[in-house]
């Protein structure tokens, strides 16, 4: 509820009960509309009164089992109450909620709890049973709290506690807190190695959701669908978003593509976000008519939308307004651009959302003039505090802007750090920007970022290859499609495809199992300084896939394997 702000002057008042804080947009909203629906799971409704004493019950719990402030909170399960809980209550207790996609393994799972020393886990009994071989490798995990129906094993190094009983703590007084701090990190697949964790501050979010917030129009009317995993900035700004309007929010756990659909008819949805292979997909259905009467706008994001797509979605729902948009982890959200530009410029990702600046640099670090290429520098309010533990790869990305950039004065004393986002676009005379491309050797396939290195090194880990490359290729569908050129191992005299990608289905997320495998004989060409050439043989393929004299079989029985 609204804090008692009688005895404050209406100035102070109206502070109190803005949000600065992540866990504040829900305090506030349930001051405003307590009766409101706010999260809706199958037939289960939480209003905001109910979510805001259930977020408040979980910062209680953290704290009655001791942990200290920006001590890490990982969540492992699918889109349920439970899981919005906690990351709210985490920044209402004053630690850092670390939320991890529910589709990745074990092992990848281990990796990030290990890396940000994770301290409290909330999973559920199936998954924990799955995660106990690789827990046993994470010595700063203390407690694990498990959601949902089934028995918790037994006999663990850490307290198992049952999620009735983790909210069950008396109320407790939370750790200080300012909106500079710490509050969240996503893990995203970096350019090479394995996934980095964007640190995001509570002023990062909020100013996020609010600035979103105003140019989507959310209002307390608006049902959004939670379609996205909610481990991505763009998945979770559905419900800071949300909350910011007192808007409803719906979380879909799909199979199908027709589940999306059906949701959006059953739950009236008017507010969707998506990436472009799932409106590939989407496109290939009939739309019930009931959509077009509710669905206000539907908005791109995680990679450009094919013009083919956009069109069929603006015939199967004419009444709702695109949005699309342009997004790094690293900074929330950057560009959209406005509906009423989408039939002069659809190919452009918009300008800078509300709140923040974004540049078009040289190298040098001088600004580019209209249309000259350069690199996209984002600054402002939603700018993260950097990659967690790597001071390196850290420097490469979040750099000092130069004096006498954007809104960054010579006279200035204090370095003002701004995202430097290793992508290559260009600003028209009016200034709308285009994405040209990336200057890394990042994947994107079905709206992930997917790492090449942590392709191989899974598929080093079969000891199925001898030696291996990961690249993408576009692909209709995917975006890109991750392509593997390997080598059979030592004493094999073949490369034995199928059995390799039935480990990478056991080893991997479906996104990154390998769409096609191309066996070659070792070893791989190197490049002078005596790596494996990623880009002469990403070229090479390319080349002998769209030569008029490559065989018409290259790639296809191995696709056939993947499936």
């Amino acid at each position: 509820m609204l804090r008692d702000t009688s005895g404050l002057s209406p100035h102070l008042a109206n502070l109190v009960n803005e949000s600065s804080l992540l866990s504040d947009l829900v305090r506030v909203a349930a001051g405003r509309y307590p009766g409101a629906i706010a999260l809706t799971h199958g037939s289960q409704h939480l209003d905001y009164a109910a979510l805001h004493g259930l977020v408040s019950a979980v910062a209680s719990g953290l704290l009655a089992l001791g942990l200290q402030r920006a001590e890490r909170v990982a969540v492992y399960l699918d889109k349920r109450p439970e899981m919005v809980a906690t990351c709210f209550g985490s920044a209402a207790a004053g630690t850092v909620f670390v939320p991890l996609n529910p589709l990745l393994k074990p092992d990848q799972v281990g990796y990030i709890l290990r890396d940000c020393g994770v301290r409290l886990l909330v999973t559920s009994p199936d998954r924990l049973a799955l995660l106990l071989p690789v827990l046993a490798q994470c010595p700063e995990l203390r407690h694990v709290v498990v959601a949902g129906d089934g028995a918790a094993p037994g006999g663990a190094p850490w307290t198992i506690t049952a999620w009735r009983d983790f909210i069950d703590a008396p109320s407790r007084s939370a750790h200080r807190v300012i909106d500079t701090d710490m509050l969240a990190i996503l893990y995203t697949s970096g350019s090479t190695g394995r996934p980095k964790g964007v640190v995001l501050s509570h002023r990062n979010m909020v100013a996020g959701a609010k600035s979103v917030a105003s140019y989507l129009g959310n209002h307390a009317g608006d049902t959004l669908l939670a379609a996205l995993p909610l481990s991505f900035d763009a998945g979770f700004s559905q419900l800071t978003t949300a909350f910011h309007s007192g808007a409803r929010v719906v979380l879909l756990n799909y199979l199908l593509p027709r589940d999306v659909l059906k949701a959006m008819e059953r739950e009236k949805v008017t507010g969707l976000t998506a990436v472009p292979p799932l409106y590939i997909q989407l496109t290939s259905l009939d739309w019930p008519a009931a959509i077009d009467a509710h669905l206000r706008y539907f908005a791109n994001t995680g990679g450009r939308m094919p013009r083919e797509t956009l069109n069929a979605l603006r015939q199967r729902a004419p009444s709702a307004k695109p949005f699309l948009m342009y997004g790094l982890t690293e900074a929330f959200r950057s560009t959209y651009l406005p509906p009423e530009e989408v039939d002069r410029r659809p190919d452009s990702i918009g300008r800078a959302i509300p709140n923040a600046e974004i540049l078009v640099l040289r190298e040098n670090g001088t600004e580019c003039a209209a249309d000259e290429p350069g690199e996209l520098v984002h600054r402002g309010a939603l700018v993260g505090l950097g990659y967690w533990g790597d001071a390196e790869k850290t420097a490469e990305r979040y750099k000092p802007l130069p004096n006498g950039v954007g809104g960054k004065a010579g006279g200035l004393m204090l370095p003002e750090i701004a995202v430097f986002s290793g992508d290559t676009v260009r600003r028209d005379n009016e200034g709308f920007l285009y994405f040209i491309g990336r200057r890394d050797e990042m994947m994107k396939t079905s709206g992930y970022r997917v790492s090449p290195t942590e392709v191989e090194e899974v598929l080093y880990a079969t000891k199925l290859v001898g030696e291996c490359v990961a690249f993408g290729v576009d692909h209709a569908t995917l975006g890109q499609a991750i392509q593997v050129i390997a080598t059979a191992p030592d004493g094999s005299a073949a490369l034995d495809v199928a059995a390799l990608l039935a480990e990478c289905k056991r080893l991997m997320p479906a996104y990154m199992v390998p769409h096609g495998v191309l066996a070659m004989a070792g070893p791989l060409p190197r490049n002078p300084n005596g790596k494996i050439d990623r880009k002469l043989l990403a070229t090479r393929w390319v080349e002998q896939r769209d030569s008029v004299d490559a065989p018409a079989t290259l790639g296809r029985a191995t696709e056939a394997a993947r499936a």
